[in-house]
């Protein structure tokens, strides 16, 4: 029989951290330095995660604790829950192997629930008894594809500039939801991408000084085209900066990609 664990040791009731200011996302070329701190997701349940009777559907602002934002506690936490986790995954007990499977997972970063069901299917995890450790971790909020979903385009965008198109494109490879896909996209409007597009020819556009316009028009645009951006926007956007820049536009307002 398996054997049913006791998860209070990862739903204790501590009031949760929020996401605080979402618009520091950074400059347009930045990395994704909330991706990548050890210390962010799981860790932060092992000092108390928030049991406020909020499940997964309830997607309010409030309870989202921000990627990478760092859980109050021991200094020497993650070697301690890392540890943990290691002994889980020697058990002999599926769900528990699951279960440290996963905390060492969302240890090192955040993840959806479809890269982790693959983690576990790779480790040859029963599929029932995966799908209900799943389902609880997203109970206690440990998986919240909503909230990744929100972070990945603040970060992505933010970071290193991608568009929308781009931004659904790696979310659907990431196994995340199409509605989710679609409320996640949303925070971005046509004005906003037309803003980080002109940042990123302007961090360009010294680097194409020298070449004759249309090879500049074709570097700069494709450059944009390769972060998600539409071929009409791309065009606009450079061929303002080069005009800017006294290049004669004249004729361009026809061409392609």
């Amino acid at each position: 029989m398996t054997r049913r664990t006791d998860w209070a040791e990862y739903t204790d009731p501590v009031a949760p951290r929020t996401r605080g200011n979402r618009g520091d996302g950074g400059a347009v070329g930045g990395g994704d330095e909330a991706y990548d701190d050890p210390r962010c997701g799981a860790e932060a349940y092992e000092h108390g995660a928030s049991r406020d009777g909020r499940a997964r559907g309830g997607r309010g602002r409030g309870r989202r604790r921000g990627f990478g934002e760092s859980a109050d506690g021991p200094q020497d936490g993650g070697s301690a829950f890392s540890s943990r986790a290691e002994e889980g995954e020697s058990s002999g007990d599926p769900a528990e192997r699951a279960r440290a499977i996963c905390l060492r997972l969302l240890t090192g970063t955040p993840r959806t629930r479809k890269q982790l069901a693959d983690a576990l299917h790779k480790r040859e995890i029963p599929e029932d008894v995966a799908d209900e450790v799943l389902s609880r971790f997203e109970e206690v909020g440990l998986i919240d594809d909503g909230a990744f979903a929100d972070a990945w385009v603040e970060s992505r965008h933010h970071g290193r500039g991608l568009a929308r198109r781009a931004l659904a494109r790696e979310l659907r490879t990431k196994g995340v939801d199409s509605a989710l896909i679609d409320e996640a996209v949303g925070q971005l409007d046509t004005e906003q991408e037309e803003v980080t597009a002109r940042e990123l020819v302007d961090r360009k556009l010294r680097a194409t000084r020298g070449l004759d316009r249309d090879k500049r028009l074709r570097r700069l645009a494709g450059m944009l085209a390769r972060k998600g951006y539409s071929e009409g926007m791309a065009l606009r956007v450079v061929r303002q900066a080069l005009q800017e820049e006294g290049e004669d536009t004249e004729g361009l307002e026809d061409e392609g990609l």
